[in-house]
C-alpha cells in the first residue's frame, strides 16, 4: 500500500492523522536534521501500522515533508 504523507518535523508528540484513504498527516518531534525525521517517520508508521519497520520504505521525498512511502504486509 502507498501512502502520499506530510511530515510536520519538530512537533509536540508523534501523531499520525487520516486525511484519506491513501492520505496521512504525521507529527514527528524529531528534527529534520541528518535523517532523523525519517527514521522517527518509519518507526511512528511501523508502531501504527503494526508492521515491523523492515516493511516500511519512503519511495520519494526523502529531503522534503510530502513524502510517498510504500508500506508492505498490510
Amino acid at each position: 500500500m502507498k501512502y502520499r504523507i506530510k511530515v510536520i518535523p519538530k512537533s509536540s508528540k508523534n501523531e499520525v492523522i487520516l486525511l484519506g484513504p491513501d492520505e496521512l498527516k504525521v507529527k514527528l518531534t524529531a528534527a529534520p536534521v541528518d535523517g532523523k525525521a525519517n527514521v522517527a517517520l518509519v518507526k511512528v508508521l511501523a508502531d501504527h501500522f503494526k508492521v515491523k519497520a523492515r516493511h516500511i520504505r519512503i519511495i520519494s521525498g526523502a529531503t522534503g515533508r510530502t513524502k510517498l512511502v510504500e508500506i508492505d504486509s498490510l
